[in-house]
């Protein structure tokens, strides 16, 4: 497969991180990993294989084909004592989707890796402090607040396409995309939560490197089930370089805030906001700083901790998986490269600087299909898992037992024959029309969920 560098030009990889980004932004508030991508390798009938799976093709195939043969759900175990309910269908799923976070918490027993990491942030808290931290976040994800980090994007951007040109320059005929990818989010993050560039993408930065290394190691650490158990965990070498990592990266966050705290004060609330709007850009620790509660009550400093630390956790490594996959499916696709290049380019034409803008987003349809067709194919959070405090009743009847661990599978949403007519194809059809696979207003809001679905 291939890929045009010529396509690659600043303003067309601006136009499709942007384009993602938007798409990405409400879903990041509530985004989780990819740490349950071993759970698709289990076999139906031996529990053992969900005890030793580890993420190869071959096992996401035969996923796949548990899907095909049981498109409403079906269950599997964790070891001989364990059942874990795998949910496939928007009907199926609906009922704890649209359950409160109260009745369908968050199941620890895949999350809870990640807890000495981000803390009670959105990705890990539940029932009322969940709901509660929502609503303080949610100003976060305004559009006038968003709008700004478009110049941010375009200038990380730049820089990772300069990197690009120099290495084809000097005749490096193979790149790690997915690495360029992660460092040019994360670059982008720091300056949109922190205020603060690091500069990551041409030097080393330890809080870039911390975080790299802590979401391998809690990917690493689902895949072996030995230690699941903190005891034995922390006895060993990566636990101890896990916890080492948390601190460097806490104490980050934790400088910035108190940085911030101490100008707060000697501003005021109204100069801040009055030096802020010269600068066009609120960054995510001050949105957290000025946020309140009904009460007027503010969020703590470890609360501001966690949903920061939570911030860059889910979306560098969300944006970073669905962006490299959008590429290689144009590789894959030369024809549909071509369409999205030409559609950027009659976008642009005439203007100067040639930069993307925030209202350009809503003009390029048909490079959204594609970047919507490549999520639905590669989801960047493949699976949730939920734990309901009472019985849910499904449409056909059916209860599903309080306490029962269910895996709501996006993937295997994504790929169920029954919802999707053509489900492991990259079809788009005709740019005029709807493509085949029917990213439509008529298909159920739970058919595409690239990211997560309710509490």
């Amino acid at each position: 497969p291939l890929l045009s560098l010529s396509w690659l030009e600043p303003r067309a990889v601006v136009a499709a991180y942007t384009v993602a980004a938007k798409l990405l932004l409400v879903g990041v508030s509530v985004a989780s990993c990819r740490v349950l991508a071993w759970t698709y390798t289990f076999s139906y009938d031996n529990y053992q294989a969900g005890s030793s799976a580890t993420p190869t093709e071959e096992g996401v195939k035969k996923f796949i084909q548990l899907v095909t043969t049981y498109p409403q759900g079906f269950k599997l175990w964790l070891g001989p004592t364990f059942p874990l309910l795998i949910l496939c269908h928007p009907d199926t799923v609906r009922a704890i989707t649209s359950a409160s976070a109260a009745v369908a918490p968050k199941d620890m027993l895949f999350y809870g890796f990640l807890k000495p990491w981000l803390g009670d942030g959105l990705l890990l808290s539940a029932g009322d402090k969940w709901s509660h931290h929502r609503r303080m976040l949610t100003p976060a994800f305004h559009f006038n607040i968003l709008k700004p980090y478009v110049a941010i994007f375009n200038k990380s951007v730049n820089i990772m396409h300069d990197k690009w040109q120099r290495l084809a320059s000097e005749g490096s005929a193979r790149l790690d995309m997915f690495e360029h990818i992660s460092l040019m989010t994360l670059d982008s993050l720091q300056k949109c939560v922190f205020s603060f560039d690091s500069n990551c993408q041409k030097k080393p930065s330890g809080y870039i490197s911390a975080i790299l290394e802590l979401s391998a190691f809690v990917e690493k650490r689902n895949q072996q089930i030995l230690l699941h158990s903190d005891f034995l965990y922390y006895l060993t070498p990566d636990g101890r370089r896990f916890r080492r990592a948390c601190r460097l990266v806490h104490d980050f966050t934790d400088a910035v805030i108190q940085e911030r705290r101490c100008t707060l004060p000697t501003q005021g609330t109204d100069d801040f906001l009055k030096d802020k709007a010269k600068s066009k850009t609120l960054d995510f620790i001050d949105v957290l700083l000025l946020s309140k509660n009904e009460d007027g009550k503010e969020l703590s400093d470890e609360d501001i901790r966690a949903e920061a630390d939570t911030f860059m956790f889910g979306g560098h490594d969300t944006s970073a998986s669905g962006l490299s996959w959008v590429l290689y499916h144009l590789s894959r696709h030369p024809e549909y490269q071509e369409r999205c290049r030409q559609e950027v380019l009659e976008l642009l034409k005439d203007r100067e600087p040639i930069e993307i803008e925030w209202d350009d987003l809503a003009k390029l349809p048909f490079l959204t299909m594609c970047i919507k067709e490549s999520l639905r194919l590669h989801p960047p959070v493949p699976a949730i898992t939920r734990r309901c405090t009472q019985d849910m009743v499904l449409p056909d009847g059916r209860v599903i037992p309080k306490g029962i661990a269910c895996l709501i599978s996006i993937i295997g949403i994504h790929y169920n024959p029954t919802v999707w007519p053509d489900p492991e194809g990259f079809d788009q059809g005709n740019p005029t029309s709807p493509p085949l696979n029917g990213h439509t207003s008529e298909r159920s809001p739970l058919a595409f969920i690239p990211f997560s679905a309710g509490p």
